[in-house]
């Protein structure tokens, strides 16, 4: 059985084509939808019970964040393939099943990634390593880093670090050998880095990721984030420093006042003021 696990906060109109997406294009195997909707008020919620009944719908009644509102979906989710999707975001064929075909024959692997494709037809880079202290400084300079992954080959099937979490697919049993799989996501981290913690605990607990470019999904990217621009920038970064704050050990974590102060400069720039980040 595949559980779809989508967290929805004010994009009705892409959530609607999402989630006739599916029903175009539904998996051979038995499937089941959950909604997670974060207190929307452009009639989200309506919609999901007037044209989708079927769908299990969750409505906390606040914003409670990304990892909190994909724990509450995760904590329903019946699925031996659990995937976490966005709510911007199209299917054009079967893809869903294709996924679930290349993740059941990756038997050492715990989790997939696929192709996210723009509105204008390109693929975009959706694969990055996981951070490390050089990575990152040459990311923030500009530089070509290991944790952008500049190199990696999107036509061609491998291992793939950390996918963005627009779609990945899980496997059950791998969730289950780092933590509670119906609350897999670390809530410390409630919009961002969220699922690159997760695929991090996977990964050093034996369950990698794969990615295939068999399957593909179209992407329009931000739909939500992008409601909030500059909290949304500084959680980015608030939680990049909390990443490194949970997975750095040993002399390195002489460190993270550096990491930190460039993070947050960083971030001042990009957003052009401070803001708190992401507030419940």
């Amino acid at each position: 059985m595949l559980s779809v696990l989508i967290v929805n906060w004010n994009t009705k109109d892409r959530l609607r084509a999402c989630l006739a997406s599916i029903h175009r294009f539904p998996p051979t195997e038995t499937i089941e939808v959950i909604v997670v909707d974060n207190a929307s008020t452009d009639g989200s919620v309506e919609m999901i019970r007037t044209e989708y009944p079927s769908i299990t719908l969750i409505c906390p009644k606040i914003n409670t964040g990304y990892a909190r509102g994909n724990n509450l979906a995760f904590a329903q989710a019946k699925g031996e393939w659990l995937l976490t999707l966005n709510p911007d975001t199209e299917f054009e064929d079967g893809s869903l099943q294709l996924a679930i075909n290349e993740l059941r024959v990756k038997t050492s692997y715990g989790c997939c990634g696929i192709r996210l494709i723009g509105p204008d037809g390109k693929v975009q880079k959706s694969v990055r390593g996981f951070p490390t202290f050089p990575g990152v400084f040459r990311d923030l300079l500009g530089l070509r880093s290991d944790y952008r992954m500049q190199s990696f080959d999107y036509s061609s099937p491998g291992p793939a670090p950390q996918p963005m979490g627009t779609f990945l697919l899980f496997r059950r049993s791998a969730l289950e050998a780092v933590g509670d799989p119906k609350a897999p996501f670390d809530e410390a981290f409630p919009i961002f880095f969220n699922e690159v913690d997760l695929l991090k605990r996977m990964a050093d607990a034996g369950w990698p990721c794969w990615y295939t470019p068999a399957a593909h999904v179209v992407h329009h990217h931000g739909a939500s984030t992008s409601q909030v621009k500059r909290s949304m920038v500084w959680e980015s970064h608030k939680s990049l420093v909390r990443y490194f704050v949970k997975h750095t050990r040993g002399p390195s974590r002489m460190l993270l006042p550096l990491v930190a102060v460039a993070s947050y400069a960083a971030a001042l720039v990009r957003a052009k003021g401070y803001d708190a980040g992401f507030r419940p």
